[in-house]
């Protein structure tokens, strides 16, 4: 066989190994960015939440509280049974027995309701944060807790934007409008904690964090 000959073959196998690793990196990567963004629990038990008009009550509330106009109301549906609390059973639960929320784009809440699992003034969420997902601005009439142990996110406390990774704990006011959005590359599994036994929150039509491209 001539050289000139050799060393095209040569040639073809180089071009032909780096096309083959490109696409094996290429694969790589989608299958990481894919696996970024599953749920941490499953979702098996997704309803869709409860929406309400504003009243002139709570038109009147959030006038004493920010310049944003509310849009509605969101809560858990029903109907359900109240926990009995009269057998081990019903002081815990797991995950699959709690409803799940999409409150917005790649965010998800696994709701546990105090009023329906027991609690008097108690409810906490569970949230699968996908990357760039977030809930949309809203209010609590009480006061709320976040708790992260890994993870970045970006909040809006009213105009205020600021980032923080995990672990950590945020305190949101009563009736500040606030939201968060998942700035990191995994899916961020946030604790939310109320004082409160009913899970029920108001959206407001500001959303800052599409002024910053984030």
């Amino acid at each position: 066989m001539k050289p000139s000959t050799l060393r095209y073959l040569a040639l073809c196998l180089v071009v032909f190994i780096s096309a083959c690793e490109s696409r094996t990196t290429q694969t790589k990567i989608a299958g990481t960015s894919d696996t970024n963004k599953k749920e941490t629990f499953p979702l098996s038990n997704l309803v869709n939440e409860q929406k309400t008009a504003p009243d002139s009550a709570m038109i009147k509330l959030h006038a004493q509280h920010h310049p944003y106009k509310v849009l509605e109301r969101r809560t858990v549906p029903g109907p359900f049974t109240p926990a009995g609390m009269k057998h081990f059973s019903d002081y815990a639960v797991t995950l699959d027995k709690m409803p799940t929320i999409n409150p917005g784009p790649g965010e998800y809440v696994h709701v546990m309701e105090g009023q329906r699992f027991g609690y008097q003034n108690l409810t906490i969420g569970i949230t699968e944060t996908f990357p760039g997902g977030y809930p949309p601005m809203h209010t609590h009439e009480g006061e709320e807790s976040h708790v992260l142990m890994d993870g970045e996110i970006m909040y809006a406390l009213g105009d205020t934007l600021f980032t923080i990774k995990g672990p950590y704990m945020v305190n949101i006011p009563p009736m500040m409008p606030h939201a968060f959005k998942n700035i990191g590359t995994k899916t961020a599994n946030l604790v939310v904690i109320f004082p409160t036994n009913v899970w029920k929150y108001d959206v407001v039509d500001y959303f800052p964090f599409e002024k910053k491209n984030q």
